[in-house]
């Protein structure tokens, strides 16, 4: 490859981006930012995650530009002080240099890109693992990042059925049901007569979002109906076909025909609870921005760092007409639920601006980086699955758009909104629930922690938002 030995051009005459705001109890990330932008030959000085963020936000506004030379010469520093296999920052920075490259082999004259970074990205496709259900419920048990979640919801549920007969559990999960086997083990121990377990999910066997399972989800049902009998608990499980790019309709329409079902029969109605469970899944579901802003006016969103903020006019504004996750919402408000619960990742991945996208994204996904190295060991097999499922989710962020961008994460408090118009309303989550999560996260790093927010708790590494949990009743 071609060395650029001259000076880059001069960055330095554009102010740098603001860091995200941050409280007192934050633990910042070493982020100074030269006086000048150094050349090529003081590459040693690119080390920290602030400058690694700045040079990627160029990179992207020069293939936005179609600018080939300039986002070669950044490309080079990136592939030189990014390597793959670095500390956690060049991790992090070598999977957005992925995922440019990737969103440059797709745009205009930039196709030349590709050549550019071919020997730290000899293969632009990332090499998910498919999970046997041993495999994924290990894996899942590594972080609190979705343990959170599960210990959050099957506490919540748990107080929120109390004395039904019948629990009709919806599970709407990233995770394929791996917190449905504690949450069978904690009603078994709950009650000495236990009730009927109904399971319903969405059938996601040929979903390519990670992780995923290398079997089917009637195989995973017969596991699951398995393991509750030898429980003592009756269970019965059933997938529908079903996908989040329409807004699970058929699995909200077989829900409906259910209830139809004793309303115009004679046969008595159970003492039924029907549970909501969506953990990390309503994200998918498409949201307002992907018929939003034209790319022809992002130009003027590019250093204006006002446009990267939540709610700010480089969104759409959401309305009950324009949005599918509201109205999906508001299917199952109307479904009455006894308790929906809400888990997701609080960020905000939405916008139709580029840069502000990978801003947002650049400044959360450190977290897993981060993390990871207190868990698993350099060279792992689990750490490689955990990364690629990273890098997963960085590439479709910034390398695609429209339909094919399905990562659009949004804040918690973009959901609670959501959740109020949809006539739900928040309910807190008891001590008891409390203590459990708190007794969980004490089998991990110190760094996690816990945090309330209204009727939110939250989980946070560092002091840094993560991962939401709430609970919803019918207004």
């Amino acid at each position: 490859m071609t060395q650029f030995t001259p000076p880059l051009p001069p960055f330095h005459q554009i102010a740098p981006l603001p860091n995200p705001t941050m409280n007192k109890n934050q633990i910042p990330r070493t982020r100074p930012w030269p006086a000048g932008f150094p050349t090529s030959k003081a590459l040693t000085n690119f080390g920290d995650a602030n400058c690694m963020e700045q040079l990627l936000v160029h990179c992207a506004n020069a293939i936005q530009t179609n600018d080939v030379t300039l986002a070669q010469q950044i490309l080079w520093v990136l592939n030189n002080i990014a390597p793959p296999d670095g500390d956690s920052n060049q991790r992090l920075a070598s999977c957005f240099l992925r995922a440019l490259t990737a969103r440059a082999a797709q745009t205009g004259t930039c196709k030349m890109l590709v050549a550019v970074a071919d020997h730290a990205c000899t293969n632009l496709s990332i090499d998910t693992h498919k999970f046997s259900v041993m495999e994924l419920a290990n894996f899942v048990d590594l972080t609190p990042w979705h343990r959170f979640g599960f210990t959050a919801a099957n506490a919540a549920v748990l107080e929120a059925t109390d004395g039904f007969s019948v629990i009709h559990i919806v599970d709407l999960s990233l995770t394929h049901c791996m917190q449905i086997p504690t949450l069978i083990d904690a009603i078994a121990s709950r009650h000495e007569v236990p009730p009927l377990i109904k399971l319903t999910v969405a059938d996601a066997t040929s979903r390519d979002i990670p992780p995923m399972l290398d079997l089917s989800y009637d195989e995973l049902g017969a596991k699951l109906v398995n393991f509750a009998r030898s429980r003592n608990i009756i269970m019965e499980f059933r997938a529908v076909s079903s996908t989040y790019q329409d807004g699970f309709a058929g699995l909200i329409e077989q829900l409906r025909v259910q209830q139809q079902h004793f309303v115009y029969s004679a046969e008595p109605r159970p003492s039924e609870a029907l549970v909501i469970n969506c953990h990390m899944m309503l994200h998918y579901i498409p949201d307002e921005t992907l018929h939003a802003i034209p790319e022809t006016d992002l130009t003027s969103f590019l250093y204006d760092s006002s446009s990267c903020s939540v709610g700010a006019s480089s969104v759409v504004s959401i309305t009950s007409t324009s949005s599918l996750r509201s109205l999906f919402l508001k299917s199952l408000r109307g479904l009455d639920p006894t308790v929906v619960i809400l888990v997701d990742e609080d960020a905000d991945l939405t916008s139709n601006n580029l840069v502000c996208r990978l801003r947002s994204a650049f400044n959360y996904l450190w977290i897993p980086y981060d993390t990871v190295d207190t868990f698993l060991p350099r060279g792992s097999k689990q750490r490689q699955w955990y990364e690629a499922d990273i890098c997963w989710k960085i590439e479709n962020v910034i390398a695609h758009e429209g339909v094919q961008r399905v990562e659009r994460v949004e804040p918690k408090n973009r959901w609670e909104q959501r959740m109020k118009n949809a006539n739900f309303q928040g309910v807190n989550f008891s001590e008891e629930s409390i203590a459990e999560v708190k007794g969980m996260l004490d089998e991990h790093a110190a760094g996690w922690g816990l945090k309330k927010e209204d009727e939110h708790i939250v989980l946070t590494w560092k002091g840094h938002n993560v991962v939401f949990a709430s609970a919803w009743l019918p207004a």
